[in-house]
């Protein structure tokens, strides 16, 4: 689910809670106990806001997110053009 996180929030400025759990097939406490590890390694930074009356988090990568994911798929090109 942190790869899927980290996918979707390098092509997109920001997703909220629901569209990341939609994307993913995630649940509630699996979606948000993920974001959570990514948040405490400064991957991602989270908003919490209210929309009218209704609560709404959104998600976005931070720069060291996005450099480490970078290195992320960088390393795993490698390994395929190894095999």
């Amino acid at each position: 689910i942190r790869l899927g996180i980290m996918s979707i929030l390098m092509v997109n400025e920001y997703a909220d809670f629901k569209t990341l759990k939609e994307l993913l097939g995630a649940t509630d406490g699996n979606l948000a106990s993920h974001s959570k590890a990514l948040e405490k390694v400064e991957f991602i930074r989270i908003e919490k806001q209210f929309i009218g009356r209704k609560p709404n988090t959104r998600y976005y990568a931070t720069e060291k997110g996005k450099l480490e994911f970078k290195k992320h798929i960088s390393a795993l090109e490698k390994l395929i053009k190894n095999k």
